[in-house]
């Protein structure tokens, strides 16, 4: 794959350069993620919460007491909250 480049702007902004976009299958609104790997940042579309993740979120314990629908879907808009609040 051909090196791409972007430039920041005195804002922060950057732009992802179209072959990306349509690779990652972004556009307007999407989300991106961005994390450090030792002396690189890997930049991926934030992907759907895995089983894994809600379970997570939502039961802190080792015996998860019962829940309702309204209680898992409560649960899992707070962590997508957490999860990708802007700072």
């Amino acid at each position: 794959m051909a090196t791409t480049y972007s430039k920041v702007t005195a804002q922060g902004q950057i732009s992802v350069p179209s072959s990306i976009r349509r690779k990652l299958g972004i556009g307007p609104g999407s989300v991106l993620e961005w994390e450090e790997e030792d002396d690189r940042i890997v930049v991926r579309r934030a992907g759907r919460f895995s089983s894994e993740d809600i379970h997570r979120a939502l039961f802190k314990s080792e015996r998860p007491n019962p829940r309702t629908v309204a209680d898992l879907k409560e649960g899992i808009r707070t962590y997508a909250r957490k999860r990708y609040a802007r700072d």
